[in-house]
């Protein structure tokens, strides 16, 4: 399967590079959308804020939920738990991993689910101790 990279930055919805402990990378992006209407523009936002996306070309407009259902998060990466490469697809929608919103796959080949989180987040450790807010000293 050969995805197709974005040659500038300005055809993505989404775009990110990261490096994964201990081995892994990932580049991610999800490609903008071709207006359904007039076929010749590429759908955007008219602000970062705005609940529609537009073609600047006839002036389309669609909901902001109903365009990103349609979108995918294209991934190509370096597995951090068995250090083998593959591409696969995602939804273009968050989903709760290892406590915390992310765009979730699976690698191909052992099978490790990996989480691109949006920056700053850490994903929760398993079995880290939870702190107890009811001690109370008396």
């Amino acid at each position: 399967m050969a995805l197709q990279f974005p040659e500038n930055v300005n055809e993505c919805v989404y775009f990110t590079r990261r490096a994964l402990v201990p081995k892994g990378k990932i580049v991610a992006w999800a490609l903008r959308k071709q207006c359904p209407k007039c076929k010749k523009g590429l759908m955007a936002k008219p602000k970062k804020t705005s609940p529609t996306y537009d073609c600047p070309s006839c002036g389309y407009a669609e909901e902001k939920k109903a365009h990103e259902a349609g979108l995918a998060v294209s991934v190509q990466y370096v597995c951090p738990a068995c250090g083998k490469s593959g591409e696969t697809t995602t939804p273009y929608q968050r989903k709760s991993w290892n406590g915390v919103k992310a765009y979730v796959f699976s690698c191909l080949a052992c099978g490790e689910k990996i989480g691109i989180t949006k920056k700053l987040k850490e994903p929760k450790k398993k079995g880290a101790p939870v702190p107890d807010e009811d001690d109370d000293d008396e």
